[in-house]
């Protein structure tokens, strides 16, 4: 009769204990919430602001708006201050957050549109991953080799499947355009946070390494413009139209020698 005494009041404590346990975790939890919904109050563009404008010009191009904590954008200004001789880095949009990756020193921004294109060239634009895009460290003046990737049609017009013409297999990648010259790249770049206190960083990291800044990371899809003669601007079209695409750096003394179609049959060779 004892042990059964002990055992119901062994089973209550527990269940009081876990109790208490739960009601702390879901309290920690609700405060969790409300403080991600606490208001902030962030500038945001009340009108559309052209690249290149100044941030003394922007007071009377954007309001105060009182948003849910969780909706900041990283790096969201409270004031112009903070972006005090700077210029847009490109163009605003009514609601949009003001941030400081969107602003540029005007050195750099004079930099950007010092991109000399020859004449007789078409611009085209293209939208990509920044994955794509070398994680978006790519800048005006910049030449770039451009890859384009070839799907296999998947199947023939009475769904079977495909025969790959004579000299092709499926897919393919080939680096078809070279030294292609970059007059333009828009997108946004967030400030990357760190992921632990200065004091946290591990003994074996070294001084320089453990003081660098946190790099930034593009947080959305890249625009980059690039200056073509018709043909190549008709491939890059076509290639954002259907394909896949991916650039890369190629300066004056990148090599294209060996280059080819490279196909599941020859990847290896």
């Amino acid at each position: 009769m004892n042990r059964r005494v002990l055992a119901a009041l062994a089973a209550v404590l527990l269940a009081i204990l876990g109790g208490t346990l739960l009601i702390g975790y879901v309290g920690r939890a609700d405060a969790r919430a409300v403080a991600a919904l606490e208001p902030v109050e962030v500038l945001v563009a009340s009108v559309p602001i052209g690249e290149g404008t100044s941030a003394e010009a922007l007071t009377e191009s954007v309001t105060v708006k009182s948003i849910p904590g969780s909706a900041v954008a990283p790096g969201a200004l409270t004031t112009l201050d903070d972006v005090a001789g700077m210029v847009t880095a490109g163009e605003l949009v009514p609601g949009e957050q003001l941030a400081s990756h969107r602003f540029v020193t005007a050195e750099v921004a004079a930099a950007r549109t010092a991109v000399e294109v020859p004449a007789g060239l078409h611009q085209v634009t293209v939208q990509l991953d920044p994955v794509r895009v070398l994680g978006g460290h790519l800048t005006e003046g910049d030449t770039v080799g451009v890859f384009i990737s070839l799907a296999a049609e998947a199947a023939g017009a009475e769904g079977e499947a495909a025969t790959p013409a004579p000299g092709e297999s499926g897919n393919q990648t080939h680096l078809v355009l070279h030294k292609a010259l970059v007059t333009r790249v828009q997108g946004a770049v967030a400030p990357a946070t760190p992921t632990a206190d200065s004091d946290e960083v591990a003994p074996a990291a070294s001084t320089e390494a453990a003081q660098a800044p946190a790099e930034s990371v593009p947080t959305a899809q890249i625009m980059v413009t690039l200056a073509l003669g018709a043909p190549d601007a008709e491939k890059l079209v076509y290639a954002a139209e259907f394909e896949q695409i991916w650039l890369s750096i190629e300066d004056d003394e990148a090599s294209v020698d060996g280059t080819r179609a490279v196909t599941r049959e020859n990847v290896y060779q």
